[in-house]
């Protein structure tokens, strides 16, 4: 029901536009700001970092002619919610300013020119003082954060007081097995925990 409740409210949205004369300069895009569980993981809601809950649609109708060559297309770059504001910047002729905004945008992507040095990882980071779990696990308040980090295979995840998290969705997509504890996995956490470190002391860093 919900999907299709979607589904008819793009409907109206395009059909204002087009009554406007608006569809053929406007972006559309359609994200979330988080996913859910809906069962998955025996879990509901979003309260950790599987893909279930932590990945995102995020569909972009670019209307300019030099989309063209890539409209239709799945991309497969890291790309962060945080890129919006300045992709919608970027879209409408402004410079986003990079005092300011710590995402980069999204038009070279749209249009078929990624740029070198696009970024290898993404980030993403989750405050959980406010819930009960916080008090089962002892925790104090300024200690219950979780942060995690994907290259596009391997998703580390470090929480505050406890051992790293470690999955690897290239052999387990359906992140069922945690490698956060294999002795195997140590260069891989090492690597990532360096990364995430990095970020957290210079943010503006591009990784």
């Amino acid at each position: 029901g919900l999907i299709k409740q979607i589904d008819d409210q793009m409907g109206v949205l395009t059909r204002f536009l087009e009554s406007k004369d608006l569809l053929d300069t406007t972006m559309i895009v359609f994200t979330s700001d988080h996913g859910d569980y809906l069962g998955d993981h025996w879990m509901g809601e979003k309260d950790r970092f599987h893909d279930a809950s932590a990945k995102i649609p995020l569909i972009v109708v670019d209307p300019s002619p030099e989309a063209d060559a890539t409209r239709g297309t799945v991309s497969d770059a890291l790309v962060e919610a945080i890129d919006l504001a300045p992709t919608f910047i970027d879209y409408c002729g402004g410079t986003p300013p990079d005092h300011i905004l710590e995402g980069r945008s999204l038009m070279p992507l749209l249009r078929g020119a990624p740029p070198a040095g696009w970024r290898k990882v993404v980030f993403s980071e989750y405050d959980y003082a406010m819930q009960d779990v916080r008090l089962m696990l002892k925790q104090p308040i300024e200690q219950c954060r979780l942060f995690m980090v994907f290259d596009g295979r391997w998703k580390y995840i470090h929480a505050s007081g406890f051992r790293p998290m470690l999955y690897d969705l290239e052999s387990d997509p359906q992140e069922l097995t945690d490698l956060g504890a294999d002795v195997s996995c140590a260069d891989v956490i090492a690597r990532m925990q360096a990364v995430l470190f990095d970020w957290a002391l210079h943010p503006k860093m591009h990784i």
